[in-house]
């Protein structure tokens, strides 16, 4: 299905809009995308198995937007179109409509368990500021509406592909013109771009790239295009990393590698080769200045941490439970120090729910009635969450450690009469649990931080939000920007004037 062919629903009105089903979804990335594994151009990405089944968990999300009985969370489109969509493709205008993204983040992000980040809901951050801060988009906001629209109307599936590839990153953008993304040439119809970004997570089997950039500023105009492109497009091409899926496919059940068979997230090397972007899909292009500040400006930056705290918070709701779970079935939940961990994995699940919820309840005011995410709640989801993922996996390794490979090769060995006797006995878990139950949960939390999937997700939680250099100057420039810097140095001042050489300066504090 075409991207802008109607989806009118006439039994909410004639001409109301409403998002893309599940099998709509499918049926639109059969559209000629050109995807590589293993040596080979995938022909259809919906039932190649390195795609398939996290093809399949996402058109479970769409279907979820259908379903009233899920109890997704939608709205009213403000579009205009009287239909509905998913509350984060909308600008946000009050604490309330920040808490209803918050709660369809946490469904959407529950049905994955929190292992699918890039769902259509993060690009959303970004979608959702286009229809009140499109004059950011100069000559560009024109379309920056129309997307806003299209995008919000569909609960259409961008990626995004913003960082440059780590090819002589000691040079200025400029210098690095042959890998970096740039404008080749304008014409009528377009500019042509040609270079490289990394790593476009889950671009595969999404509608849209988004092109832009974070990182050094840059010189020179031909670096300064901000696009968004259909995969589609001539010209665009992916080389994708080693699939996780068709890996556990290939060499196991899901019952040996769950969450690697299911959600796997492919990344890729996302390759620009003279492609023609219409002029329409243009944000920005030659402004080297303004396209300098799309980072602090848009409003993605502080909004994309809403999306992202809630489905880290998802996600280690559900670590925690596995790992009490699996404690459990290996005797050791009742001790101290296990304990005494546990509870440290208990305060960081808490600690980011408590994030969104002062995310959502206190924003801050932003531009023509629209409100971001709370900063301060911002600041510290950007450094704990690098934190929290690799001191919870920690844990996990410290307090399961040999429980966690003391596991048979395969679902197969069960079924296998000369040994299955053996499993039943030297295998089972603690208080009674069977061998299978134990090592069906022992399986799943090993895929969860021991896999080449689990290692690719501490990966990707410790570099979510930029390399950990770069977090923290985010967050020491953002309290100098908002002037919070030298509030807390006059608040330090504030304590000094009250005394001097001589003695309390404060009447009442004199003898």
């Amino acid at each position: 299905m075409s991207l802008t062919e109607s989806t009118s629903d006439t039994t909410v009105t004639p001409t109301a809009t409403r998002p893309l089903t599940g099998d709509e979804y499918i049926e639109s990335l059969r559209d000629g995308r050109e995807v590589y594994i293993e040596g080979e151009r995938v022909k259809d990405v919906t039932t190649h198995p390195a795609f398939q089944t996290s093809v399949r968990s996402m058109s479970r999300l769409y279907d979820a937007l259908h379903d009233p009985s899920s109890g997704m969370k939608t709205v009213p489109t403000d579009t205009g179109s009287g239909g509905y969509t998913h509350p984060f493709f909308k600008v946000a205008r009050s604490a309330e409509d920040l808490l209803d993204s918050r709660e369809a983040i946490a469904h959407w992000a529950k049905m994955t368990y929190g292992w699918m980040g890039r769902t259509p809901d993060y690009k959303a951050a970004f979608l959702g500021t286009l229809g009140v801060n499109d004059a950011f988009y100069g000559d560009y906001q024109d379309n920056a509406r129309r997307w806003y629209r299209e995008s919000q109307e569909k609960v259409l599936y961008w990626n995004h592909a913003l960082i440059n590839p780590p090819i002589d990153r000691h040079l200025p953008p400029d210098e690095i013109g042959d890998v970096f993304v740039h404008v080749e040439k304008e014409t009528d119809n377009g500019l042509v771009l040609s270079g490289a970004k990394v790593v476009a997570t889950g671009s595969a089997t999404t509608h849209m790239a988004f092109i832009a950039h974070a990182g050094a500023p840059v010189r020179d105009r031909k670096f300064a295009v901000i696009a968004g492109i259909p995969m589609s497009t001539p010209g665009i091409k992916l080389i994708s990393r080693t699939s996780y899926a068709q890996a556990a496919a290939e060499h196991g059940s899901p019952f040996d590698y769950p969450l690697s068979s299911r959600f796997d997230e492919n990344d890729a090397i996302l390759i620009l080769d003279k492609v023609l972007v219409p002029w329409e899909d243009v944000f920005m292009y030659g402004d080297v200045e303004q396209f300098n500040q799309f980072g602090p400006k848009s409003g993605f930056a502080s909004r994309l941490t809403l999306q992202g705290a809630t489905r880290l918070a998802v996600k280690l709701d559900f670590i925690a439970g596995l790992l009490l779970k699996s404690l459990e079935m290996t005797g050791t939940k009742d001790f101290r120090g296990v304990q005494a961990r546990v509870g440290e994995v208990l305060s960081w699940r808490s600690t980011f729910w408590a994030i969104t919820d002062e995310m959502a309840r206190n924003p801050e005011p932003w531009i023509n009635g629209a409100v971001n995410p709370n900063p301060d709640a911002v600041n510290s989801y950007r450094w704990l969450s690098m934190v929290a993922y690799a001191r919870v996996r920690e844990i996990v390794l410290q307090d399961l450690g040999s429980a966690l490979i003391y596991l048979p090769s395969s679902a197969k060995d069960f079924d296998n009469p000369e040994i299955r006797p053996y499993l039943d006995q030297y295998v089972r878990g603690s208080g009674g649990i069977s061998a299978e139950e134990r090592v069906k949960t022992l399986k799943m939390l090993w895929d969860a931080v021991g896999t080449e999937f689990g290692g690719r997700h501490e990966l990707y939680e410790r570099n979510y939000q930029g390399s950990h250099e770069q977090v923290r100057l985010l967050v020491y420039g953002d309290h100098a920007g908002r002037g919070t810097s030298n509030q807390l140095i006059e608040f330090a001042e504030q304590a000094m004037s009250e005394y001097d050489r001589d003695g309390w300066t404060l009447p009442e504090l004199r003898g």
